[in-house]
C-alpha cells in the first residue's frame, strides 16, 4: 500500500544518507556552471526544498578535488545542524589507498576534522584487504572511536565485508547505492547473490540510491525495473536497515532530486507505511550523532 498525501505532508524529520559538495565539478563531459553545481549552496538549496532536515556529506577527494575533506569540512562548520561529515580516509583515487599505517592515517583524520563517520570506497576487484591484518586493524579502530563507516563495496567485497560486520558488531557500515547491484556486470542476480547474504548482521545497512546506475536509459522515470533490487534487500535486511539517499549532485545526470524521494516515497510500495519514516531519515538518525562537532 502506497502512502498517503496526507501521510507525504506530515513533519517527519528526513536525513539524506548520501550526497556530496565539490568547489570544482569532477566528471565529464565539463559543465558551464563549473564552480557552483556542486556546491554546498546547491545543496542546502535542494535540502530546504524538499523538506529534508539534515545530510551525511560524503567526501571524496576525486579528480580537481583531493581539498574536499577541507571544503566539506568548513560547509559543516557553517551548519552544524544540517550537515555531517563523512570523512574520506583512503578511498580508492587517494595515494594511501590499502598501504600500511591505515588505523593511524583513521585516527589522525577523526582528530583532524572532529567527524564520527568516515568513508572508504573500493576498488572493482578485491585485493583481499578487508580481512588482512591491515583491514583489521582498521576497522577495530573505526569501532573503538564509535564511528560510522559508509563504505562504496561492489559485489565482490561482500563476503570479506561480513566478515568485518562480524567481527565488529558495534560498528554500523552503511553500503552505498543498494550495493551497486544494479550496474554489476555479472547481472543483477549474481550481484544480489554476492551481497544478500547477512540476515544475522543488523550492523550492516544499505543506501536505497544509485537507481540509474548501469542503465541503458539513465532517464527513464521511476526506474520501475530497479525496484526489484530495493525490494530484495528489504525483504532480507528489513526495512531498518534501508536508508534514503539522493546522491546529490550526481543524480542531476538523471533525475531531480526531489525524484530521488519520490521513487522511495511513492513507488517502493513493498515499504509499510509506518516504515517508511525510518527509511527516509529514522534509521539514519540514530547512527548519526545529534549535532556535528566544529572542528
Amino acid at each position: 500500500m502506497a502512502p498517503s498525501p496526507t501521510a507525504e505532508r506530515m513533519d517527519v524529520p528526513v536525513v539524506d544518507a548520501h550526497a556530496h559538495v565539490w568547489p570544482r565539478w569532477p566528471y565529464q563531459p565539463p559543465v558551464p556552471d563549473d564552480a557552483t553545481r556542486g556546491s554546498v549552496e546547491h545543496l542546502l538549496f535542494e535540502m530546504d526544498q524538499n523538506g529534508v532536515g539534515r545530510t551525511l556529506i560524503v567526501a571524496a577527494g576525486i579528480d580537481r578535488n583531493p581539498d574536499n575533506n577541507e571544503y566539506v569540512a568548513a560547509a559543516v562548520r557553517a551548519h552544524p545542524d544540517r550537515l555531517v561529515h563523512a570523512a574520506d580516509v583512503d578511498c580508492r583515487w587517494t595515494p594511501d589507498y590499502h598501504r600500511p599505517g591505515a588505523a593511524d592515517r583513521l585516527r589522525a583524520a577523526v582528530s583532524r576534522y572532529g567527524v564520527r563517520v568516515v568513508t572508504h570506497y573500493l576498488a572493482k576487484e578485491n585485493d583481499g584487504w578487508l580481512v588482512a591484518d591491515e583491514g583489521r586493524a582498521f576497522f577495530r579502530t573505526a569501532a573503538s572511536l564509535g564511528l560510522v563507516l559508509s563504505v562504496a563495496a561492489p559485489p565482490p567485497w561482500h563476503e570479506d565485508l561480513r566478515v568485518v560486520a562480524r567481527e565488529n558488531p558495534a560498528l554500523p557500515i552503511v553500503v552505498h547505492h543498494l550495493a551497486n547491484v544494479n550496474s554489476w556486470p555479472g547481472g543483477v542476480d549474481e550481484g544480489l547473490r554476492l551481497v544478500l547474504p547477512g540476515r544475522d548482521l543488523p550492523n550492516l545497512f544499505v543506501k536505497v540510491s544509485g537507481w540509474y546506475y548501469g542503465s541503458d536509459e539513465p532517464w527513464e522515470y521511476p526506474h520501475a525495473a530497479r525496484l526489484g533490487v530495493a525490494r530484495a534487500f528489504h525483504d532480507e535486511w528489513g526495512p531498518h536497515r534501508l536508508v534514503w539517499a539522493s546522491d546529490h549532485p550526481v543524480h542531476r545526470r538523471a533525475l531531480t532530486y526531489r525524484q530521488t524521494l519520490e521513487i522511495v516515497r511513492r513507488n517502493c510500495t513493498f515499504i509499510d507505511p509506518a516504515d517508511l519514516p525510518g527509511v527516509l531519515g529514522g534509521n539514519l538518525a540514530a547512527l548519526l550523532p545529534a549535532r556535528s562537532s566544529v572542528a
